[in-house]
């Protein structure tokens, strides 16, 4: 073998997992295993352990590097592991000379962790890549950090302080993805509707949105990652209404639907503020659906304000939900907070689950007989503008085809070439 990346939780780690892939074999480094992980919950950190575990049973001569953001918060964890050779930062994952170190000199097995201070980190590397390995669509990472604290979050002190690719660097990039045949791009980062506010001038993301779409304009798809409603600024909601190449899927950091479980995240907006913005872009793009993330059973949770989380989906429109029941982060705030008891925490994650089945359903079933333009991402599959997933027996991978809605199966649209 030569290097095996094992890729943890979000998109944007999605998208370093290739950097540190061309960084490693650039460096000369082989027979290795990195293991990018997430923070986010301590579920995702027990699986990454899992799958630790597992590499090493599979590949005993393999070296493996562990990395990412739950590598970053608790790096002793995995240093404790025996099955684990290096543990490094999330800085020092996407630098050669990282690997550089190793594939020359080994690893000294008296600096197993190297793994320094995020919060010291001031800018977001720029790092170029060709794409993403087996993908139709490619992401660009605007954006790295949070300056934010929510109580349940633990990832700011996995990725620092909030910090913004320059623009030009940006489209740049993109052009160049362009080039290399993606119809796509997906602009991903931890908190990306604070982009700018590091850089001169403080450009908002509606701006670079709105140069992107002007100086690509052979770009066929922009989509945005995750956002902050509250955030979002007055260029990026004319952005929403005014261009039809910024697809109409919008996906929220939601949290919640209570206004006092909202407080004691320590969010920024109120019930109410997220219902006024999806009313707002649904009025100006008809077209549009929203996705959420939802946590289930947050500390003192009662059922009436659970009642408002699980109301806020329909009151929103809400259609592809992530639902996440409560995992407290040890170092956390919410972690102090009254627990709930866990089987509830586990019931109520159901029951919204559940209500996003439902929802899904409903969006399923408004779509047949309806036109889209399917991105085929592989032989059989596509997406549609609201990024639906679509089987269709036409269209070869990274191509976009014109498609009438026939049917839908539990979670598909099903269609044939229009």
């Amino acid at each position: 073998m030569s290097i095996d990346v094992l890729t943890f939780g979000c998109r944007l780690n999605a998208y370093e997992s290739e950097i540190m892939r061309h960084e490693a074999e650039s460096a000369g480094l082989d027979n290795a295993i990195l293991v990018n992980t997430c923070a986010v919950t301590s579920e995702a950190v027990r699986q990454a352990r899992q799958s630790i575990r597992k590499a090493r049973r599979e590949n005993p001569g393999a070296r493996i590097i562990v990395t990412g953001c739950a590598a970053q918060t608790e790096s002793e964890t995995f240093a404790g592991m025996d099955e684990v050779d290096l543990v490094i930062g999330n800085t020092e994952k996407l630098e050669r000379g990282s690997y550089a170190r190793v594939a020359d000199f080994g690893i000294d097995a008296s600096e197993k962790v190297r793994v320094n201070d995020i919060m010291s980190v001031r800018e977001t590397a720029d790092h170029l890549i060709d794409g993403l390995e087996g993908r139709a669509r490619a992401f660009v990472q605007i954006q790295n950090g949070c300056d934010h604290r929510c109580t349940f979050c633990i990832i700011p002190f996995g990725r620092g302080n909030s910090r913004s690719v320059p623009m030009g660097v940006i489209v740049g990039q993109i052009r160049r993805l362009v080039e290399n045949g993606y119809r796509e791009i997906v602009l991903t980062g931890v908190d990306i509707t604070s982009y700018g506010t590091d850089l001169p001038g403080a450009p908002r993301l509606g701006a670079l949105v709105r140069k992107i779409l002007k100086l690509v304009p052979e770009l066929g798809r922009l989509r945005l990652s995750s956002i902050d409603s509250i955030e979002t600024d007055d260029d990026l909601i004319r952005a929403i209404a005014e261009e039809e190449r910024l697809m109409p899927h919008f996906h929220l950091s939601l949290q919640a639907g209570d206004d006092m479980i909202l407080k004691r995240m320590k969010r920024r907006h109120l019930r109410a503020d997220t219902i006024r913005f999806c009313d707002e872009v649904r009025r100006l793009r008809p077209d549009v659906i929203f996705g959420a993330d939802i946590i289930a059973g947050f500390p003192t949770e009662t059922e009436a304000m659970f009642d408002n989380t699980l109301s806020i989906v329909d009151e929103c429109g809400l259609t592809h939900l992530h639902v996440f029941p409560f995992s407290p982060r040890e170092g956390t705030p919410a972690a102090r907070m009254p627990q709930l008891a866990r089987p509830l925490v586990k019931q109520r994650a159901a029951r919204l689950r559940a209500k996003g089945e439902k929802t899904l359903a409903r969006h399923l079933a408004s779509e047949v007989g309806l036109t889209r333009r399917l991105l085929i991402e592989l032989n059989g599959l596509g997406r549609t503008e609201q990024f639906t997933p679509t089987e269709i027996a036409n269209g070869e991978p990274g191509t976009i085809v014109s498609a009438r809605i026939t049917g839908h199966s539990q979670r598909r649209l099903l269609a044939e070439a229009a």
